[in-house]
C-alpha cells in the first residue's frame, strides 16, 4: 500500500485555466503600469475586397481622411482630401510591411525608417522612390483597384501621378 494520500480539497485546474488566469495577470500588469490602450485614430482599419477577381479588387470609398489596409491583397487605400490612392503594402526599398502614423500623418516603414507622405510620395530614408501605386478607378460607389498594374514613380512617373482617385 502506497503512503502517497491523495487530496480531496485540491483544485485541479487545467490547460485553459491556465491561460486565462496568465491573460488576466498580464492585463493587470499593464494597467497597473499605465499603458494606455492606442486610440483609435492611429489604427488603420482593416478592410476586405467587395470582389474576388483575380486581378481588380473592389473597396467602398473611404467616407473620411485616413488608411484601410487590405492583408490578403496587400493593398492599403488611403484617403486625403478628396483624394484616394491605392498602394502596394511593402515599402519600395526592401518590401517591409509599411505602417501609417495617424499622429504624424505620413508612412514609415519600421525596418529602414524611410517616411512618405498620404500621397505616397517619398520624404526621406533608405528609399529612393514614392510608394508603389496600383490604377484605380471609380466604378459607381466603389473604388476599383488593378492589382496587376503597380506603377513606380522612378520607373513612369506619369503613369504614377494619375493613379488618383478624386472623391466628392
Amino acid at each position: 500500500m502506497s503512503d502517497v494520500k491523495e487530496c480531496t480539497d485540491c483544485v485541479v485546474s487545467g490547460r485553459r485555466d491556465f491561460l486565462f488566469d496568465s491573460l488576466r495577470a498580464a492585463a493587470a500588469v499593464i494597467a497597473a503600469i499605465g499603458l494606455a490602450p492606442l486610440s483609435a485614430e492611429a489604427m488603420p482599419v482593416l478592410i476586405r475586397s467587395l470582389s474576388s477577381a483575380a486581378k481588380e479588387k473592389s473597396y467602398p470609398i473611404p467616407a473620411a481622411d485616413g488608411v484601410q489596409i487590405d492583408k490578403d491583397n496587400e493593398v492599403i487605400l488611403a484617403r486625403s482630401g478628396k483624394q484616394v490612392y491605392a498602394f502596394a503594402l511593402s515599402c519600395p526599398h526592401q518590401n517591409t510591411a509599411l505602417k501609417w502614423e495617424a499622429a504624424d500623418n505620413r508612412f514609415q516603414c519600421p525596418k529602414h525608417k524611410s517616411r512618405y507622405r498620404p500621397d505616397g510620395t517619398f520624404i526621406e530614408g533608405r528609399a529612393t522612390r514614392g510608394m508603389d501605386r496600383y490604377a484605380v478607378k471609380l466604378s459607381g460607389g466603389t473604388i476599383v483597384v488593378d492589382i496587376d498594374k503597380v506603377f513606380q514613380e522612378d520607373l513612369d512617373k506619369a503613369a504614377w501621378q494619375q493613379a488618383v482617385i478624386t472623391v466628392p
